[in-house]
C-alpha cells in the first residue's frame, strides 16, 4: 500500500532561486492556477448567454451567487455588500481547490496549512483595516466588552486579545486538517480495497460511501471559511 502522506509531497515543477531564496513553480502552485482559470471559464462561461431561462450551467452559478449574497446579507447585513467580491471569490478559491483535489493525480493545495493559513491571515489582516478604518481607536473596544466592570479589564482584556488574535490559526488548522485527514482516510481504504483483491468488494462499496462524504465535506469546509470570514467582517463593521 502507497504512504498515504506522499499524495501531499510538494514538488518544484519548474526550479527557479532568486537571491538563494526557492521561488519554484510547484504542483501545489499549478492547481491553484488551474483552479482560477476553472473558475474564471466555469462563470464566464455559464452566464455568457444571459438567457432569461437559465440552463443547467447559468443556473448552478446563479445559485453559488445567491448562495454567497445571502450568506454576506445575513451575517455582514447590508453594508457587506461591498465586500461580495472578495468572499466570494474566496469561497470559490476554497471550493474549487477543495473539489479538484478529489479528482485522482491531482494536487489538493488546501491540504497544506501554509496556503490556508495564508488566506486565513489575508482575511484577519483585512478585517482589522476594517475595523481600525471604520472606528479609528474605537476599534480597541473590541477587547473590552461593553458594560464589564473596569476592574476586569486587566483580565478580559488579555483573553479577548488572545482570542482575537487565534482566530486565522483557527481558521487555517480547521480547512487544513480537514482536508488532510480526509484524503489520508480515503488513501489508506483505497489501498486495503487493492490489498484484498477479490474480497474487497464490500470495503469498496463502503469507500464508495466516503468519498461521497469527503466531496460533502469538501463543500461544507468552503462554506465554513466563507461564513467565519463574514462573522468576522461583521465583527469588524458592527463590532460586538
Amino acid at each position: 500500500m502507497a504512504n498515504p502522506v506522499e499524495q501531499f509531497k510538494i514538488q518544484p515543477l519548474v526550479p527557479i532561486e532568486v537571491g538563494g531564496v526557492n521561488l519554484s513553480f510547484t504542483n501545489s502552485a499549478l492547481f491553484m492556477v488551474v483552479s482560477v482559470v476553472l473558475v474564471t471559464a466555469f462563470l464566464t462561461l455559464s452566464v455568457r448567454g444571459r438567457a432569461m431561462i437559465p440552463g443547467r450551467w447559468q443556473s448552478l452559478a446563479e445559485i453559488l451567487y445567491e448562495f454567497v449574497a445571502n450568506m454576506i446579507r445575513d451575517n455582514v447585513g447590508s453594508e457587506g455588500r461591498k465586500y461580495f467580491p472578495f468572499i466570494f471569490s474566496l469561497f470559490m478559491f476554497v471550493l474549487f481547490g477543495n473539489l479538484l483535489g478529489m479528482v485522482p493525480y491531482t494536487f489538493t493545495y488546501t491540504s497544506h496549512i501554509i496556503v490556508t493559513f495564508g488566506l486565513a491571515v489575508v482575511v484577519f489582516i483585512g478585517v482589522t483595516i476594517i475595523g481600525f478604518a471604520r472606528h479609528g481607536a474605537g476599534y480597541l473596544r473590541m477587547f473590552f466588552p461593553h458594560g464589564a466592570p473596569l476592574a476586569t479589564a486587566v483580565i478580559l482584556v488579555p483573553i479577548e486579545l488572545i482570542s482575537y488574535c487565534s482566530r486565522p490559526f483557527s481558521l487555517a488548522i480547521r480547512l487544513f486538517a480537514n482536508m488532510t485527514v480526509g484524503h489520508i482516510i480515503l488513501k489508506v481504504m483505497g489501498g486495503f480495497v487493492v490489498a484484498l483483491g477479490v474480497f474487497g468488494i464490500v470495503p469498496m462499496a463502503f469507500l464508495g460511501g466516503v468519498t461521497i462524504l469527503e466531496f460533502g465535506i469538501a463543500v461544507l469546509q468552503a462554506y465554513v471559511f466563507a461564513i467565519l470570514s463574514c462573522i468576522y467582517l461583521h465583527d469588524a463593521i458592527h463590532m460586538h
